[in-house]
């Protein structure tokens, strides 16, 4: 597994990170207890056809998109999860399910719940179920020019 072509990406425009390797996980919650993240803070990639058309969710780890939020914000007539049979060719850099919230990388539009948007920084998986990565809030507004809008039901968080 390689991550040149996010930091090759990152380093481009001088953006400061940090990489956090962890042991194994295969869930965001398990990502966030691994590396000492709270699961609202860390950032999941979640990827969903609208349209049918792929883009990417990005949600804290310890909630799920809200599906009918996400298709009414977008205009779309269908919103749902896409399988990882049917995505994971697009991410040939990335090992199923630990993709970057880069979609502008993969030719994909790229909707992050606000929530995530309140912190200075945003951790997320780095192309592998062992490594993370922490930066800016402000470059990854910047470099990846997301949708920022409420996508996860407000529900969601009295069980967090």
């Amino acid at each position: 597994m390689s991550l040149t072509r996010l930091k090759d990406f990152l380093d481009s425009y001088s953006v400061k990170y940090v990489l956090i390797s962890h042991s194994v996980a295969y869930t965001a919650q398990g990502v966030a207890a691994l590396a000492h993240v709270r699961g609202r803070e860390l950032a999941k990639t979640v990827i969903v056809k609208l349209d049918g058309e792929f883009a990417m969710a990005v949600v804290p780890a310890a909630v799920h998109v809200d599906l009918a939020l996400l298709k009414r914000i977008t205009g779309a007539k269908t919103a749902e999860l896409a399988s990882e049979l049917e995505f994971k060719t697009r991410f040939p850099d990335c090992e199923t399910g630990a993709m970057p919230p880069f979609g502008n990388l993969y030719g994909m539009k790229v909707f992050v719940d606000e929530t995530l948007s309140e912190d200075k920084e945003i951790a997320f998986n780095a192309g592998s179920h062992r490594e993370l990565m922490r930066m800016a809030w402000a470059d990854f507004e910047r470099l990846v020019k997301p949708t920022v809008q409420q996508i996860v039901n407000e529900r969601a968080w009295s069980t967090v």
